[in-house]
């Protein structure tokens, strides 16, 4: 059976501080889900724990208290409605979210390619090197799935994301080609014995046809592998909501997946 678009587990609400939408209320996110026969879907604001030293001057303010805003989710019949967070990892591989903070959410998203925050997610001189970003998809990847997490409620997100390399796509597809397979490999390998989920984000699949194969590589590395994958729109806006059935079904097809490919939180 084809994979059923049926939830949509990184949302952002108006909370997280790229959006500050006041559309982008929970309200919204949940006529969303009505509109499009989601029966999942999770709300992600930026997070970063005050129990976690380190956090950026952007990341301070979304603390616990600030993204606990959201609650109570509003709720509807055939709807389930989690409460998540996107946390980060530093440039010292440091994630923002503490043990004692683990059953509070009922999903966790870390990303490990916001290559985009220099000085916080990766050093003055990591930035000027090409070479050193592919390096570090590999690095920063590693070193979270080494972490002891609850990894049955963790998605890694957006590995294919532009901010590895951004404001020049030729670099970024470059970048990803220079991701040597054998590391890919090892990596989802060890991330579907874990048994954590691997994004499908709405940006990393909003390619041109002609990029499909440099951007999918790693996807169809990870599905040989035996991961699970999930869908994320990491809508800010309610405009992105607009696209997501047909980006979403592109990638599902263009990957071949399956029902039984699919990642659901808590199991």
């Amino acid at each position: 059976m084809r994979f059923t678009i049926d939830h949509d587990y990184h949302i952002h609400s108006t909370l997280s501080s790229c959006s500050n939408d006041p559309a982008q209320s929970t309200e919204r996110i949940l006529q969303y889900a009505k509109d499009n026969g989601l029966k999942k879907i999770c709300i992600t604001d930026h997070f970063w724990d005050e129990k976690v030293e380190g956090a950026s001057g952007w990341y301070a303010p979304q603390n616990f208290e600030h993204i606990s805003r959201a609650k109570p989710l509003p709720q509807a019949d055939g709807i389930e409605f989690f409460f998540g967070c996107e946390t980060d990892m530093d440039k010292f591989f440091t994630v923002g979210v503490s043990a004692e903070r683990y059953d509070e959410f009922d999903f966790i998203i870390i990303p490990t390619t916001h290559l985009h925050m220099t000085g916080f997610t990766l050093t003055e001189e990591d930035a000027q090197s090409d070479a050193r970003r592919a390096e570090l998809w590999v690095e920063r990847f590693e070193r979270l799935l080494e972490l002891d997490l609850p990894f049955y409620k963790v998605g890694i997100a957006h590995l294919a994301c532009g901010l590895i390399r951004p404001k020049d796509r030729a670099a970024f597809l470059s970048v990803l080609d220079a991701i040597d397979e054998r590391d890919m490999r090892r990596l989802f390998s060890r991330a579907a014995e874990l048994g954590c989920g691997i994004e499908l984000n709405h940006s990393d699949m909003s390619f041109k046809d002609e990029e499909a194969d440099r951007v999918l590589r790693m996807f169809r590395i990870a599905k040989e592998c035996g991961c699970k994958f999930y869908l994320g729109s990491d809508a800010h806006h309610p405009s992105t909501f607009e696209s997501t059935d047909r980006i979403f079904s592109r990638a599902i097809d263009l990957l071949g997946l399956e029902e039984s490919d699919k990642f659901v939180v808590g199991k």
